[in-house]
């Protein structure tokens, strides 16, 4: 398995969020203990992983219901896993990391670092191994570079990635990690560089633009890390691993992630009440558009070669916007206005519809598993509009 996402699962600066005191802190266990956990914190936020682990270690033995440090003990075997040589054994450390993450969430550790670490490590085939590519030479020099990567020697790492691209030019992994090594060394403008090479590379991976918006964070480029994550988000908009790491650049720069939600009554609720504008046939109209859809032939004219009905993104957009068209047709009655304006579900029906991003909305907010079907295919011709979406209603401007 092409494995490409395990290394660095959040914004290095949101790290030290997820390492708080513990079950035994809150507790007011021996000093001995506080010395060794702070001791061990320090080093991992160093970095300093595989000198944090035996320390961990002895740390989870002395108290396994402190779910921080199982977070960050698996955090460490993951890096200490790519040190082993024997790939079974390697295999077996990670398949630990991913049972203390378990262990960690049942005990209420719901930290950015343990969810994405616990999704990616769930992706793992039952070895729990990690495969680079098909080349064996190339696989060894990547196994080479991330032995050293995790070891921080980043001159060793550098040169095995460069013996891989030498053989496989294209390798996404190769050009990711020496990306993230030149990030490492604090060697931004090479970081930079090779991160914009990976991104041409494979655009509709959200890793490349993640990693580059934790080094642009790290630079204090707030405004510029968050268009990096909007790409991330528009490359995968489906891989919770982007908007966890949304959500903590929007932490950081003390701002909130809009949740767009467009509130759609059922039919029987469409009353008017009395003294107020009819706008039942707003909503009307929405459903008769996917009744249409679903029992009139609609689907099976859009999509010919499938044989089942599925909720699809053009259903879903024709049919908002013919409810917003209906709006619009009574938009000179000051009451319409007023209700608009007061109803959030309708005002923002209204902004959308004039924005001309029905459609990224259904496909951000309302990505049920048949609307996702057609992601792919309206990034390919559309990634403006998605990417402008997410811009100008989802993510607020960096303060």
């Amino acid at each position: 398995m092409r494995f490409r996402n395990w290394r660095s699962c959040l914004l290095n600066v949101a790290v030290n969020l997820c390492l708080v005191p513990g079950v035994v802190a809150q507790t007011g266990a021996d000093a001995a203990y506080h010395t060794k956990q702070q001791n061990a914190e320090n080093l991992f936020r160093q970095g300093k992983r595989l000198e944090a682990l035996p320390l961990l270690e002895e740390l989870v033995k002395t108290n396994p219901k402190d779910g921080a440090m199982l977070v960050a003990l698996a955090a460490c075997l993951v890096d200490h896993a790519a040190t082993l040589s024997d790939q079974e054994s390697a295999g077996k450390e990670r398949l630990r990391a991913r049972d203390l993450l378990d262990k960690a969430w049942d005990l209420g550790n719901t930290s950015t670092l343990a969810m994405n670490l616990s999704q990616l490590l769930k992706q793992l085939p039952e070895s729990g191994t990690i495969k680079f590519s098909d080349n064996p030479q190339v696989e060894q020099a990547m196994r080479a570079g991330e032995a050293a990567f995790s070891r921080r020697d980043f001159d060793e790492a550098l040169r095995n990635y460069s013996n891989a691209l030498k053989l496989e030019p294209n390798n996404y992994s190769a050009v990711l990690f020496t990306a993230n090594t030149y990030d490492k060394q604090n060697e931004w403008a090479k970081g930079a560089e090779w991160y914009e090479r990976a991104v041409q590379l494979e655009p509709n991976v959200e890793t490349a633009y993640r990693y580059y918006a934790d080094m642009l964070a790290k630079q204090g480029d707030m405004a510029k890390a968050r268009i990096m994550l909007i790409h991330a988000v528009v490359a995968e908009p489906y891989n919770r691993i982007v908007w966890r790491e949304l959500h903590a650049w929007a932490t950081l720069n003390h701002t909130r992630i809009n949740e767009i939600y467009i509130g759609v009554p059922i039919e029987e609720k469409n009353k008017q009440a009395q003294g107020s504008p009819d706008i039942s046939r707003v909503w009307r109209t929405y459903h008769e558009v996917r009744v249409n859809w679903q029992k009139g032939g609609q689907f099976k004219k859009h999509f010919p070669e499938e044989n089942e009905y599925r909720h699809s993104l053009p259903e879903e957009s024709e049919a908002l916007t013919a409810a917003a068209r209906v709006l619009r047709q009574n938009e000179q009655d000051n009451r319409v206005t007023e209700l608009v304006t007061s109803d959030q579900s309708l005002s923002l029906l209204m902004s959308l519809c004039q924005a001309g991003l029905i459609e990224p909305y259904v496909l951000f907010s309302l990505g049920d598993t048949g609307i996702a079907w057609d992601y792919d295919s309206y990034r390919a011709k559309n990634r403006q509009k998605l990417e402008e979406y997410m811009d100008k209603f989802v993510v607020p401007p960096a303060r």
